[in-house]
């Protein structure tokens, strides 16, 4: 396959899939605006910060997959990739260590007050008296809004740290996370209310889009400690900024940002946030998942996905379907001969009935294998019959209908 790498990826990752055959072309200097005219050719795209827009995913001949080195996919128009039936994956968890890690050196050095310390003493000040005031970490309750990788990362720190650990309540949350929350000693709370109310520092862990654009508003940060602590790691349009400000202003509240709502488009150049310019805020240039560590776990991660696609399997993707608009799953037992599928699909076809999913696993022996189908429509004895009489088909058998007849 050829890869487009349109940002910087771990060498030795990128290695590793040359050495598995693909052509690796990188190329970070390719930004939204110029990545339509050069995508023509590539099989697989891969970006960390890039842009890809509607205008790249409709200019590629051959493109079938867009990795998103990292986490988050807000970047890539999806929905577009979706009608062009380009998969869009992604590296989830891989960067929640170095995230974590950052939320709570934010909260250490907003506790002791690191940031305008070390200001003072450069500029020659010495004010022990202002800066040997602070709570200390020990024996706070954090609450953690957003418990998946990276929340339970911090948890786990947070608790080694001695902090009381609260989130909200949740039913349907993974077993796994569950039981990982189970052995840190973290606490579910009533609802978001609850939480608030309770907690010395909120740090949020929650993805970005339409359901989380603007969430700590007027309301969230009064219903906060009036002297307790924002940490935002997460997305900047997370925060509503003027709402931030103005209770920083009135408030004791404090906060440790990385993210920004208007922050600038490339790694070096100017910010006019006001926020970020707040002797309240502790504050860092969007570097949450940038450590050594981090980067390589993506890059190994993103190897991954694009070695599963070229075996056919596909690893984290997010504009799939998840539950497929099925009415009927069909069973086909049949002898591993040339055509026998292309049969039952011609059949289907006729009736206009979709198939959603399909699946089809050969035994050992290479002598039979199973095709296990979904599809939209009705199944009918009729058509039972017909699929059952087609050459080298074994059974026909409809799987999770209350007609659960065979042929």
């Amino acid at each position: 396959m050829r890869i487009l790498f349109a940002d910087s990826l771990a060498e030795s990752s990128v290695e590793r899939l040359r050495a598995g055959g693909d052509e690796c072309v990188i190329d970070p200097s390719l930004t939204a605006e110029s990545l339509p005219e050069r995508i023509a050719g590539f099989d697989v795209l891969v970006v960390r910060s890039t842009r890809v827009t509607p205008a790249t995913l409709e200019a590629a001949d051959l493109l079938g997959l867009v990795v998103r080195a990292g986490a988050g996919t807000n970047t890539i128009a999806t929905d577009r990739a979706a009608e062009l039936g380009i998969f869009v994956c992604n590296v989830p968890g891989r960067n929640a260590i170095a995230v974590a890690e950052l939320a709570i050196g934010l909260m250490f050095a907003i506790d002791r007050h690191i940031a305008p310390a070390t200001a003072d003493l450069r500029a020659g000040d010495w004010n022990k008296r202002a800066y040997s005031k602070a709570r200390g970490l020990f024996g706070a309750t954090l609450g953690i809004i957003g418990m998946g990788a990276i929340g339970i990362e911090v948890a786990q720190r947070a608790s080694a740290c001695g902090l009381r650990v609260i989130t909200e309540s949740r039913a349907n949350r993974p077993r796994e996370v569950r039981r990982r929350m189970v052995d840190l000693g973290v606490e579910e709370v009533a609802d978001r209310a609850a939480l608030l109310a309770a907690s010395d520092i909120v740090s949020l862990h929650v993805p970005g889009g339409r359901e989380t654009v603007g969430m700590v508003d007027t309301e969230f940060l009064a219903a906060m400690k009036p002297d307790g602590v924002l940490i935002n790691t997460s997305r900047g349009e997370v925060v509503d900024e003027a709402a931030l400000l103005a209770a920083l202003d009135a408030t004791g509240l404090r906060a440790g940002l990385d993210v920004f709502a208007d922050e600038p488009s490339s790694s070096v150049g100017q910010i006019g946030s006001e926020l970020a310019r707040h002797p309240k805020v502790t504050a860092t240039h969007h570097i949450g998942a940038s450590t050594e560590q981090a980067q390589m776990a993506v890059a190994e991660g993103t190897a991954e996905v694009i070695e599963a696609y070229r075996n056919g399997a596909i690893l984290d993707c997010v504009n799939l379907e998840q539950v497929p608009n099925r009415t009927a799953t069909l069973s086909v037992r049949h002898h591993d001969r040339v055509g026998v599928l292309a049969c039952v699909l011609q059949e289907l076809s006729r009736r206009h009935l979709n198939v959603a999913n399909m699946q089809n696993r050969i035994f050992s022996g290479s002598q039979a294998a199973v095709a296990v189908i979904e599809v939209a429509g009705a199944i009918d004895d009729e058509l039972l019959h017909i699929l059952g009489a087609i050459d080298h088909v074994i059974c026909v058998s409809v799987l999770d209908t209350h007609t659960a007849t065979g042929r």
